[in-house]
Parts: structure tokens; sequence; C-alpha cells
């Protein structure tokens, strides 16, 4: 099966783990001459907030989610190192809850692998908080390589 297209999967919490996502990407990516498709998923309400802490003055339905996602911690940090690695990137926002967003996009751009990030948490606090990577993880259209980070716990 070859790689053509990786879909990195970050929101603000994988500021923490932006150095081992871009590592984990980049080792596939750079080597397959991978396009990188990097998406940050916003709830409408997280979105709405974001583009005018961004200072877009339009609309909300004028602003492309792509422009919003491609200056959000932690987006810029991890297309700067996956660009300086030789991989090709592009940016993409989707408005949705994170997961099935995630996965819809992935989708759409016809993705051959997905990393996400991932942070230690007990079963409990998976069954009160959810997990955005598990979600990914079990409805992916195709291999998910998950990239935990042992330091924050919840």
């Amino acid at each position: 099966m070859a790689i053509d297209t990786i879909v990195v999967a970050v929101g603000p919490i994988d500021a923490v783990r932006v150095g081992a996502l871009a590592d984990a990407t980049a080792e596939v990516a750079t080597p397959l001459g991978a396009t990188v498709v990097v998406v940050h998923a916003f709830t409408g309400t997280e979105y709405e907030g974001f583009r005018e802490s961004l200072g877009f003055e339009a609309r909300v339905e004028d602003v492309d989610p792509d422009e919003v996602a491609a200056r959000r911690t932690p987006v810029p940090e991890l297309r700067e190192r996956l660009e300086t690695a030789g991989a090709d990137v592009e940016v993409r926002g989707a408005v949705g809850e994170a997961g099935p967003a995630v996965v819809e996009l992935a989708e759409g751009v016809d993705a051959d692998r997905i990393v996400v990030g991932g942070r230690r948490r007990s079963a409990a606090g998976k069954a009160v908080y959810g997990s955005t990577s598990q979600e990914v993880m079990g409805s992916a259209p195709c291999p998910v390589t998950y990239v935990r980070d042992s330091e924050l716990v919840e």
C-alpha cells in the first residue's frame, strides 16, 4: 500500500507534543514524498471564539476554517517543523465534533495514514471526558499512528 497522504489531527493540547507528532509524521512522509494534511477541528462555539480572537472581522460564514486553523496553536509550529523536514504540508480546518470531523476530512483527502496525539488517561477519565483519538482510531478509513504523551495525565 502506497502512502501518498498523511493526516495529522491536532488541537491546542498538542502543543506539548508537537515535536513528537512532527517526528512521527516526518519519518514516514519525507522519504515517501507524501503530502501531510494538518487538521484542526473546532466545535461551532470554539470556531467562533478563535475566529474573533485571531482578528477576523468577517462573519463566521465568510471565514474559511482553513485560515483559522492555520493560525491556531499548535498548527504553525507543526507546519514549520514538517516543512523543515522536507514534507509538503497543507492545513485544513474542520468545524464539528472533533473525532467525526477528522475522520470525514481523512476520507475526503483519501488519507493513507492518520497521526493523532493523546494523553494517558484512566478508564474513568475516558468514560467521563471521552477520547477524540480513540474515536478516530475506531472510525478511521486507514491505519492510525498514535503518539502518546506520557507526561500529561488527567
